[in-house]
C-alpha cells in the first residue's frame, strides 16, 4: 500500500467496522493488531489504551481474505 494515498483515504475505527461487518469488536481488534498499514495510537501508562485507524484500502483487502474462505 501505498502511504501517501493511505493519509488522504476515509479511515475507520474497531468499532465502525464492527457495526457495519456485524462481527465482535475484540474479534476485529484482534485481526487489525498485526495488520500492516494500520495506525496505531497508544495512550496511558499504567493502562493501555490504544486506537486503531483503519484506511479504507486496508479493511477492503482485510474484508476480501474474511470473505474468500482463506
Amino acid at each position: 500500500m501505498n502511504p501517501e494515498i493511505g493519509a488522504f483515504e476515509k479511515h475507520y475505527r474497531i468499532g465502525e467496522l464492527a457495526a457495519l461487518w456485524g462481527i465482535g469488536r475484540e474479534s476485529l481488534r484482534k485481526i487489525f493488531a498485526v495488520e500492516p498499514g494500520v495506525m496505531r495510537i497508544r495512550m496511558g501508562r499504567k493502562r493501555s489504551h490504544t486506537t486503531y485507524a483503519i484506511p479504507a484500502g486496508v479493511a477492503q483487502r482485510v474484508y476480501r481474505r474474511l470473505t474468500s474462505g482463506m
